[in-house]
């Protein structure tokens, strides 16, 4: 079975969990619970005392990879308690065989999110922590009916969880925040000790990494890993570029391979044409196949996308290319030596799905094949 590598589909209408009827029973009774709590003194939770703990975060690879710094923390710093998260069925096996946590899986379609929500509410969480705060995962959490209810005070139906924070800043003294520190932050304001600089991680998978081992065969080379896709074209920089750095790459002696979803095939077939090198391109890689093969290469070069988070999180060096995206808020949560590439524009970030300033998207466009080649160069510079 294949993943999407990089995902802009669109979530089930709002309402459509929030209408159900034993789910909005349960979404009013948790809003009255919540409204009950908030009106007592002391907002303290107590930690030592917790048993089950939910973290919520739907939406793509990206995403997921991202939070594992909270997974992290709450396995150290409650190690007694269990720890689920929720995620979107298609990523979750990202993160399965993760080391002390379980995977609660969600469905795209209204059912299988009814069903989600009554697994949830049986599981009888202490705590839940929603890490995005939209519909769906508010509408989730809500269901537990969880002692405690995490969010910030921006998310969707505030009435219903029990401790709402006012921002990220109120505990790192800034908006100017990566991802993790944004997530974290809701740890920390709840009273628990974060560590600003953890990490993001993903498991080793056995049988992945057999699986890569017999799809590439001799191994000789060092491998540079290129995803060339990305989910809105503002964030693609041009196929035939991707070419010229493959084949600065061929040069340097690397072994360069392809890595895109099955929907993205005619990207890696446009690479394949314009470069005069060879290139493997795999185009059907399970998440964690793909993971496997991030850690296997000395340099991962692409997109701003949720393959560059997977090759931080397992320590590749990485030249990534921005276009539209907050790139603070998303460049690459790594130790590893790293670089982005980008040309400034006053419009940046955007939403993304289209340029709506010169109609086509000139942030990623005007990047010039020589930044990167020249990035690869430092990123490289301590390769032994």
């Amino acid at each position: 079975m294949t993943y999407p590598l990089c995902s802009s589909k669109k979530q089930p209408p709002k309402s459509d969990l929030a209408r159900d009827p034993q789910t909005k029973y349960a979404f009013e009774r948790a809003a009255t619970r919540s409204e009950r709590r908030l009106k007592q003194a002391s907002n303290t939770i107590p930690w030592p005392d917790v048993e089950r703990i939910l973290v919520i975060r739907l939406r793509s690879i990206g995403d997921t990879v991202l939070a594992t710094p909270v997974l992290s923390t709450l396995r150290r710093e409650l190690p007694k308690a269990e720890i689920d998260i929720a995620l979107e069925d298609w990523v979750a096996p990202l993160l399965d065989d993760f080391e002390g946590v379980g995977i609660e899986r969600v469905g795209a379609q209204p059912a299988a999110r009814l069903k989600a929500a009554a697994r949830l509410k049986k599981r009888r969480y202490d705590v839940v922590i929603n890490l995005h705060g939209g519909s769906t995962s508010s509408t989730l959490a809500a269901a537990t009916l969880a002692e405690y209810r995490l969010g910030f005070s921006h998310y969707r139906f505030p009435r219903t969880y029990t401790h709402l924070y006012g921002s990220p800043a109120d505990l790192w003294g800034t908006d100017q925040l990566h991802s993790v520190e944004q997530q974290l932050a809701i740890l920390g304001l709840a009273g628990l000790e974060v560590d600003r600089s953890e990490p993001t991680s993903l498991p080793y998978n056995v049988a992945a990494e057999a699986a890569i081992s017999e799809r590439l065969g001799d191994a000789t080379r060092p491998i540079a890993l290129i995803h060339p896709a990305a989910a809105y074209e503002t964030k693609q920089w041009p196929a035939e570029n991707f070419a010229r750095v493959a084949e600065d790459l061929a040069s340097r002696g690397f072994r360069v391979v392809l890595v895109a979803a099955p929907n993205e095939v005619s990207v890696l077939e446009a690479v394949r044409r314009a470069a005069s090198c060879e290139v493997a391109a795999f185009n059907d890689l399970t998440l964690a196949e793909v993971t496997s093969l991030a850690r296997r290469a000395e340099l991962f070069v692409g997109n701003d996308s949720g393959i560059a988070h997977i090759a931080a999180a397992v320590g590749t060096r990485s030249v990534v290319i921005f276009g539209s995206s907050n790139r603070l808020h998303w460049r690459p949560w790594t130790t590893a030596p790293n670089e982005i590439v980008f040309e400034e524009f006053a419009c940046q970030p955007c939403p993304g799905d289209r340029c709506r300033v010169y109609g086509e998207p000139r942030c990623i466009l005007s990047i010039p094949i020589s930044n990167v080649t020249n990035a690869i160069d430092r990123v490289l510079v301590h390769r032994k």
